[in-house]
């Protein structure tokens, strides 16, 4: 069964930091690009950063680019998303997903295998 289980989210204020991981099992973790996109309440899921172990790729979006950082541990099957200086506005419901698809892309139609979220409030 494809599982993708999110779990550090949590209150913080303007400023600090979290640690957000992403357990996987049901699929071939390094043969997929797993990636983490954000969703406020009434909008569409925005993309935030995604990696390719075999290929050794990683994408940001602008918005997050120097701040966050995305990283796995194959041993563990577990992608994680390193978010410093977070500010209100990264306040969002924070998911994993994962999709065979090569190709670097933003777009949350690509992926095929999601999980079901971590809360993320920044505080001003």
């Amino acid at each position: 069964q494809v599982q993708l289980v999110e779990s550090g989210g949590g209150f913080v204020q303007a400023g600090d930091s979290l640690r957000l991981s992403c357990t996987t099992s049901g699929f071939s973790f390094n043969g997929h690009r797993v990636g983490w996109f954000r969703q406020h309440p009434g909008k569409a899921r925005e993309f935030v950063a995604s990696t390719h172990y075999e290929l050794g790729t990683t994408l940001y979006a602008d918005s997050v680019k120097g701040r966050f950082t995305i990283s796995r541990d194959s041993s563990k099957n577990t992608v994680y998303l390193q978010m410093n200086n977070l500010e209100p506005e990264d306040t969002a419901l924070y998911v994993c997903a994962a999709t065979r698809y090569l190709g670097l892309t933003p777009d949350p139609s690509d992926y095929n295998k999601w999980g079901l979220g971590t809360q993320v409030t920044v505080s001003s």
